[in-house]
């Protein structure tokens, strides 16, 4: 195995938080089999969760990391078809590490492994990913008199279903709520969840039926164009609320019932509202892209705000470090203390519903209150020295009258009237630039000076 693994391609998909690559030219499942025995040789686990969403290529590496996990002689509970956050359901009930087999909202020709430890503790390059990759590299095979675990089958499904709901009860009035499960794995969470609520919420699905080639739209809510046939169809029938889900269902965006986009930054504000209703003063984690409108929010309410880089690992880091009962980013990440720190787009779309149904306003009028800022949504621009460019935009900004910068993640700029953010991308010649201010003009006037001085570089 060792002398026809490509070091370069195995280093390439071993990214910052997760194992992503196209197949099966970058992972097939010779290469899921070897991370299986390579994770159990690092973790040091004798039990492993393992679950896959519904690419055509998923349900052979699941089964292949399962057979090297075996090898190296840890017990397998294959929960087969799963969303990223009932695979993380699975790890903390159960009190084992977990794989998850999805590319998220990567388009069909990809697939991954998102890895974490027992209750959910998130894996990444520096915290056990690169050992993984190395041992991967290294061809090493089982140690001498290992004895072969198990491999067994477990339904969780209905049990993540219940702890969702009791995380989250939805009592009140009845819903009409349009669900777009983008041919992802929300199509097999979502009816789970919802017929735990009986007639409350009147349902229409639109591509449910799971199919990893995609063949309605990316499962990819966070582009614009993704969410036309959601707010279409949520003006023809009238609903209260649209929801929308990636491929692995972490992650979720509202289109209320004017058909426009809800942004992210405003749901975390309602969920921190609500979570911090539970617990006053507790501390509620965003990220450098999040609305300022978060922290102040949250410190209106007596609550503690702490801000992160961008990233899950950072997110739930900083959520184990002080004990924060909720952390929200603006890409539509949703991280619960109370489900392992993990994130959850189904759990954060319950709490959407519940604080819905506990009013008689329409969700445009309950997040008016939440909605602060204009925001410019993140803007990819191609540059070939992010670095100096951030540097110039640095050097340009940091003197001006009332203006506070930082390198938390990237380089924000702060004014009284707006704020920026500039990070570049991990993998790309891209800098992503972040931009709101006070009114629209406000935020259109500094996002298109920042991005002219960007793309005049």
């Amino acid at each position: 195995m060792a002398d026809t693994l490509d070091p370069q391609s195995v280093h390439a998909i071993f990214k910052a938080y997760d194992v992503r690559g196209t197949v099966p030219d970058q992972l097939d499942e010779r290469l899921a089999r070897a991370t299986g025995q390579a994770f159990v040789d690092v973790v040091g686990a004798t039990t492993v969760v393992v679950g896959h969403d519904m690419r055509p290529s998923s349900p052979g590496m699941a089964a292949a990391f399962a057979e090297g996990a075996a090898a190296a002689g840890a017990d397998v509970i294959k929960i087969g078809l799963a969303s990223t956050d009932q695979l993380y359901f699975a790890s903390g009930h159960l009190g084992h590490p977990g794989a998850m087999f999805t590319a998220s909202h990567n388009p069909a020709q990809y697939n991954g492994i998102k890895l974490c430890r027992s209750h959910a503790q998130p894996i990444g390059l520096d915290t056990g990913l690169a050992e993984i990759r190395d041992r991967v590299l290294s061809g090493a095979g089982p140690a001498e008199g290992t004895v072969r675990g198990t491999i067994t089958e477990q339904d969780v499904l209905a049990a993540y279903a219940d702890h969702l709901l009791t995380l989250a009860p939805v009592t009140g009035r009845p819903l009409k709520v349009v669900v777009d499960a983008g041919n992802g794995m929300a199509g097999h969470t979502a009816p789970a969840v919802f017929a735990g609520l009986g007639d409350l919420i009147e349902v229409v699905a639109m591509y449910f039926e799971l199919d990893g080639t995609f063949p309605n739209h990316e499962a990819n809510p966070i582009e614009a164009e993704n969410l036309r046939d959601l707010q279409a169809r949520v003006l023809a029938e009238g609903a209260d609320v649209g929801l929308a889900f990636d491929g692995d269902a972490d992650r979720c965006f509202l289109v209320d019932e004017r058909g426009e986009a809800v942004s992210p930054s405003t749901l975390t504000a309602l969920i921190a509202a609500r979570e911090l209703a539970k617990e006053p003063g507790a501390t509620v984690i965003h990220n450098v892209i999040t609305s300022r409108s978060v922290p102040e929010i949250v410190t209106e309410l007596g609550g503690t705000p702490v801000r992160t880089r961008v990233g899950h690992s950072f997110i739930k880091a900083r959520m184990a470090e002080t004990d924060a009962i909720f952390g929200g980013e603006h890409s539509g990440h949703f991280y619960f203390r109370d489900f392992w720190r993990a994130d959850s787009g189904m759990l954060a779309a319950l709490h959407a519903l519940a604080a819905l149904a506990e009013t008689d306003q329409t969700l445009s009028q309950l997040l008016a209150a939440y909605e602060r800022y204009p925001l410019s949504g993140e803007i990819n621009s191609e540059v070939a020295d992010q670095a100096g460019v951030i540097a110039a935009l640095e050097a340009e900004y940091a003197g001006l009258d009332q203006v506070t910068t930082d390198r938390l993640d990237g380089l924000s700029v702060t004014h009284p009237d707006w704020a920026f953010n500039v990070r570049p991308s991990n993998t790309e010649p891209l800098l992503r630039l972040n931009a709101e201010g006070k009114d629209l003009a406000t935020m259109a006037a500094v996002r298109d000076e920042v991005l002219t001085k960007i793309r005049s570089n």
